[in-house]
């Protein structure tokens, strides 16, 4: 039986979400909770590989299971089994075609920033705390900019394996990706970037909030956004943003 289960996680404490020897991951955790309760040993498929520190309200994994054990069940099992850092928000049987993966067709991340003069510590792990000057009309129309395809090698992360991590969504030798919908809103001390797209590339997020950033202090104008997707290289971009203001909001199927 083929299984859809949707997870939400604190990041802190994991290597990121993928397997990796020596390292505590939540795919890692995610699988020994599944064979403690069935028996069986499989590595889930997610949605994406979160990285060290990015959180999650739900991420999407998938698996298939010869155990015949009801989805409310195996929901409650996994739940008293994982760590407290993760929980199991959903466990339902899916068609054998559908994969957390390849099924993808939009995902929304969130980016967190606290803009108080002192962050409280028990939001500290979930936001980046910045209290600088901004202008967050130009990081507004900054993040317009991105709106639309394009080639994001210029906010992609350049690791030497980066061609084989390249997509959360697909595994195609191609930096091109359709962003829907890119902007800031403002909540309290909060201040929030959205954006929702066919896929992202490996801290493509946290370079299009560095960058975005680097508008709101007045190193780089908004207008320079085109060029910088256009010149197609990491240096013409901003800073990588911290991960652990980094929220993998939704998956869409």
């Amino acid at each position: 039986m083929n299984w859809k289960l949707t997870l939400a996680y604190d990041g802190t404490d994991f290597h990121g979400w993928q397997v990796q020897p020596g390292h505590t991951t939540v795919q890692g955790e995610l699988a020994n909770a599944i064979e403690r309760v069935t028996g069986e040993r499989i590595l889930p498929q997610g949605s994406g590989r979160t990285d060290a520190g990015v959180h999650a309200r739900a991420q999407v994994a998938s698996c298939e299971l010869a155990a015949p054990i009801p989805p409310e069940n195996l929901h409650r099992a996994l739940n008293r089994t994982l760590p407290a850092a993760i929980r199991v928000l959903g466990a339902e049987h899916a068609p054998p075609e559908f994969h957390a993966r390849h099924s993808v067709v939009a995902k929304t991340y969130e980016y967190r920033i606290d803009r108080a003069e002192i962050c409280p510590p028990w939001t500290a792990r979930y936001v980046y705390a910045l209290n600088w000057p901004l202008d967050v009309e130009k990081m507004q129309h900054a993040a317009a900019l991105v709106l639309g395809e394009h080639d994001f090698t210029s906010f992609a992360a350049t690791d030497p394996d980066l061609t084989a991590r390249q997509s959360e969504t697909d595994a195609e030798p191609s930096n091109l990706r359709t962003i829907y919908s890119s902007e800031w809103t403002k909540a309290d001390d909060l201040l929030i970037y959205k954006v929702r797209g066919n896929g992202f590339l490996h801290h493509m997020v946290r370079n299009l909030v560095g960058t975005f950033l680097d508008a709101g202090r007045g190193q780089i104008q908004p207008e320079d956004i085109p060029n910088i997707l256009q010149q197609k290289s990491r240096t013409a971009a901003g800073a990588t943003a911290p991960a652990r203001g980094l929220w993998l909001d939704s998956v869409e199927y």
